[in-house]
């Protein structure tokens, strides 16, 4: 989520919404992470191996955090033990980053990466992705942008993937990927003057004001109310959000990867961390 210029709470898809990330963890059960900036553009994380609905800290943060960027992530583990060090989100040269999906041919990327693989801490496929982003945008004079475009398209072409969608957020910036169609993601750009409400089928309502008297960008892997304006990322799509919530997208992939893979090709714990997630995209 951004808030542009002015820091907010993102209690309302936290906790509050009807499929929140608190919601969500009942299915994803592995691991919870929250990362959000400090008034002086300082990150910061908290992220344990466990659900964020069995987390109290999770839910006493949810409500107290305030930061113009926010990101959170649930996880049903797809690699690596489980442990805080393989808990999303991951930091790098003071950017945060999230992703779903699954890279194979980690061997190959360890390769690419060489003296880069440092600063991985973890055993994760998802945190190596981001070192080649962090790595590929020090190449590109640190334009994050290129160093994006770089990391995806060679992976794209190079290693077997489910899906490398993800978020990366900066104190003040976001980007987010979705490729290839494996697993949706969507965008909300939300205009002020009106609360977060959600009616459901059942007659539940919620509302919320947070966000009500602000602008707000946020991008979830499902949506997580019943705004209209909810949108569908395309396959292939890069979305930055500036400063300023300014929305700008373009077509970073095309076609499929070089190399897919299916469920089917999948491990059993990667098979069913991804089916997880298939299963909620599909019924958004």
């Amino acid at each position: 989520m951004s808030s542009g210029t002015a820091a907010a709470k993102a209690t309302f898809w936290l906790l509050d919404a009807p499929d929140s990330i608190a919601a969500q963890s009942h299915r994803e059960p592995d691991g919870t992470g929250v990362g959000w900036f400090d008034a002086q553009g300082r990150p910061h994380m908290r992220k344990q191996a466990i659900a964020a609905y069995e987390d109290a800290a999770f839910a006493r943060e949810a409500r107290e955090l305030c930061s113009r960027t926010f990101i959170a992530h649930i996880c049903f583990a797809s690699t690596g033990a489980l442990k805080p060090d393989n808990t999303h989100p991951f930091e790098q040269e003071g950017r945060l980053f999230a992703h779903n999906g699954v890279i194979e041919g980690l061997e190959s990327l360890d390769a690419k990466l060489g003296e880069a693989l440092a600063v991985v801490k973890g055993d994760t496929d998802s945190e190596r992705f981001f070192a080649l982003i962090s790595r590929e945008a020090a190449a590109h004079g640190g334009d994050l942008e290129a160093g994006i475009a770089a990391a995806c398209n060679w992976v794209a072409a190079s290693l077997p993937l489910l899906s490398i969608n993800f978020v990366l957020i900066e104190a003040d910036e976001l980007w987010a990927l979705r490729y290839p169609e494996t697993h949706e993601l969507h965008i909300l750009e939300r205009e002020p003057g009106r609360r977060l409400e959600h009616a459901s089928s059942l007659g539940a309502r919620i509302l919320s004001e947070h966000g009500a008297e602000h602008p707000l960008v946020v991008i979830a892997s499902e949506r997580l109310d019943g705004d209209p304006g909810w949108r569908a990322l395309r396959s292939g799509e890069l979305v930055h959000v500036s400063a300023s919530l300014a929305v700008r997208s373009r077509q970073l992939l095309s076609g499929p990867p070089a190399h897919p893979l299916t469920l089917a090709d999948l491990g059993e714990r990667a098979r069913a961390s991804q089916a997880g997630a298939e299963a909620a995209a599909g019924g958004a």
